[in-house]
């Protein structure tokens, strides 16, 4: 079977089952191990065990289900709550400020968690209602929750920048280096972009009134409450960047760490252990289970020159080797709108590193832009995750419509911030050469 005869029918069959509502890990399993054994023969079906065990027994891996983990015992304590409420009372103040401290506390949250649906989800609850009591444009107020929750992807300690670096030979640690600044670059772009739209038009997000406003000595008593944030984030990616710990040790220090700091406040309970566990078991199993199946459907389709197919049909396009990089970007746009990151990842990144590698790209700002890409698919309609997070979350005057419109400004900015770390890649590499 010719490589172009192959592509047809493995990527129309793979379209095919997502439109009938199979979910991507068995949609891509099923369609390896079905081309496997039509293209290579009953023999060849050993490639399923031996790839799909080479992933099970990676050390890296474990830390997916600890980074989980602790974003579920830091949900159900009362840290976050009084994280925001810490940014609420600093920044509420201004024009916009409520908005404002929302992506802030995202920010925050995501250097704490690495996982994106805990922070559109408990922002969702907390904030959103907050900002509509307080009359703010709710397209704006949709769109800052949303946004700022996909910061988690980019952000350290990021799951996302686990399974890239894991799948790419990529180093993690200058990958969550290389996260850093465009991280908070692109949190700035939020905040800029309410802040001059407040401005110009005042009534989408009035400031707090001064009433409500907490006196100075209150607000340093708040910012005290942040020294729990902070240690978490200490042992997470401070070990990581001194080098005292993996990522997959940090992910097991920052776990205990968390029910340690939420224990010492009297907030964990051996239910709030076991729902956590629970949870983890449900995020980790959907994550490993894409993995596993797209794991499967790029062996066989690599394994068949498909690899090769790809990068000569990019070259082949025009643009040098910018064209094939823009080009890439628009690949993980339109895939963004359909099927969930860590499909995308597992079958883009095989082919994708080798030809950037090839091109002569380094490696790390590529995948600091391709992590900033995919932030995008997380307000993409029609699947966007994050969309669908903040709806289950969201008040019932809130429909999906509104949400969908909200994020468009802020999917803009992302396609922005893409765009400036393609022209000046500095943004992302120069702190990966300082600290490595």
């Amino acid at each position: 079977m010719s490589i172009e005869l192959l592509t047809i029918l493995m990527f129309s069959s793979l379209i095919f089952l997502l439109i009938m509502g199979l979910p991507v890990a068995f949609a891509c399993g099923a369609v390896g191990v079905i081309f496997t054994f039509v293209a290579q023969g009953p023999q060849a079906l050993m490639l399923v065990p031996t790839r799909t065990y080479g992933l099970m027994t990676n050390y890296l891996l474990a830390a997916v289900p600890l980074f989980i983990f602790m974003a579920c015992i830091l949900e159900r304590s009362g840290i976050i709550n009084r994280m925001y409420e810490t940014v609420y009372q600093w920044m509420g103040g201004v024009r916009g400020g409520v908005a404002s401290a929302t992506v802030v506390a995202c920010a925050i949250l995501a250097a704490m968690t690495g996982v994106m649906g805990a922070s559109v989800v408990t922002m969702g609850i907390i904030a959103l209602p907050e900002m509509l009591k307080r009359k703010y444009n709710k397209y704006m107020a949709c769109g800052a929750v949303t946004a700022g929750g996909t910061l988690g992807i980019l952000i350290p300690p990021s799951v996302l920048l686990i399974i890239y670096g894991l799948v790419d030979n990529s180093s993690i640690g200058k990958l969550y280096a290389g996260c850093i600044l465009p991280g908070l670059m692109l949190a700035a772009l939020f905040i800029g972009y309410i802040w001059i739209r407040c401005i110009i038009n005042p009534s989408d997000g009035p400031p707090v009134p001064t009433s409500e406003r907490a006196s100075l000595k209150e607000r340093i008593r708040l910012l005290l409450s942040m020294i729990g944030p902070v240690i978490i984030i200490f042992l997470v990616l401070g070990t990581i960047f001194t080098g005292i710990a993996a990522p997959t040790e940090a992910a097991g220090v920052g776990a205990v760490g968390a029910m340690i700091l939420t224990s010492l406040q009297g907030q964990l309970t051996w239910k709030d252990v076991w729902v956590a566990a629970e949870q983890t078991l449900k995020a980790s199993g959907m994550v490993l289970w894409c993995m596993f199946g797209a794991n499967i459907f790029v062996s066989l389709y690599v394994m068949s020159g498909g690899a090769e197919f790809v990068s000569d049909l990019l070259m082949a396009l025009g643009g040098g080797r910018w064209g094939v990089i823009i080009i890439m970007q628009f690949m993980l746009i339109f895939l963004g709108m359909f099927i969930d990151w860590t499909g995308i990842l597992m079958l883009t990144i095989p082919i994708f590193g080798p030809l950037i590698r090839e091109l002569g790209f380094d490696p790390i700002w590529f995948g600091v832009v391709y992590a900033t890409n995919l932030q995008i698919s997380f307000l993409s309609p029609p699947f966007g995750y994050a969309l669908f997070y903040l709806k289950g979350v969201a008040p019932p005057s809130i429909k999906t419509t509104d949400i969908w419109r909200g994020s468009i400004p802020f999917i803009i900015l992302q396609i922005i911030g893409v765009i400036l770390l393609m022209v000046f890649p500095e943004i992302a590499t120069w702190l990966p050469n300082l600290l490595y």
